[in-house]
């Protein structure tokens, strides 16, 4: 990927130092004994074959046109210490930041979350790098429907007992994502956040629904798989 280091700020291409830096050939045996690369790659397949949210967009994507194969569009890296994950729209690639992801539950998150960005980037054509309005979009659905706001996830970081308290922390959650990979200030993020918020956190699809929890997210997946069955009995 040739970034030019202005857009490397612009778009939070520094915060993936992997992303140009050739440290590790992929398959190496240096990627192997000295990085979390094994224990990552562990984790996402067992995400994408036992989390109902992942397999619902992986589904959703397929059935899109847009299959998603493991070894092309997921590459566990190292990050800088401050994010899990990205979606890297020029190879339409999902970055796993496997030194920052220990856990299985927040490995589902990160790939939930990053295929939402995918799921927009297949179904909608966002323009991430010119439309402010897209990538604000994309971040409000990625935190409304990823489990990034669920209340377990709400009362663990001592967060709960405010009105809409699910609404503002997608609010939250969408605007530090937006700050994080890219240079404007937090008035104007604010701004066009507030600007697509209704109809972006109103749009559900694929999930058909708010997935607040685990269990959601099973009928959610149910419902996806038994979408045609109506109509093929007719």
């Amino acid at each position: 990927m040739a970034q030019t280091e202005q857009q490397e700020d612009d778009y939070g291409y520094n915060l993936f130092p992997e992303r140009n830096s050739g440290k590790f050939q992929k398959g190496s045996i240096a990627e192997s004994l000295f990085t979390f690369n094994h224990k990552c790659q562990v984790m996402l397949q067992f995400a994408m074959e036992t989390s109902p949210y992942a397999k619902l967009l992986l589904g959703a994507m397929k059935s899109s046109g847009c299959a998603v194969y493991k070894d092309r569009h997921f590459s566990c890296e190292d990050c800088d210490g401050t994010v899990s994950g990205g979606f890297d729209a020029t190879s339409s690639q999902i970055v796993l930041c496997q030194n920052n992801i220990h856990q299985q539950s927040h490995m589902n998150r990160v790939v939930t979350h990053e295929l939402i960005h995918a799921f927009d980037h297949c179904r909608a054509h966002v323009d991430w790098f010119n439309n402010f309005k897209h990538l604000a979009c994309s971040e409000i659905r990625a935190a409304n429907l990823s489990g990034d706001c669920s209340f377990h996830n709400e009362v663990s970081r001592f967060n709960f007992g405010l009105k809409k308290h699910h609404q503002e922390c997608v609010r939250g959650r969408a605007l530090r994502s937006i700050l994080a990979v890219r240079k404007v200030s937090r008035e104007e993020a604010e701004k066009v956040v507030n600007e697509v918020f209704d109809t972006c956190f109103n749009d559900h699809a694929p999930f058909g629904r708010i997935p607040h929890d685990k269990k959601d997210a099973k009928f959610a997946y149910r419902d996806f798989e038994n979408r045609d069955r109506y109509y093929a009995n007719l």
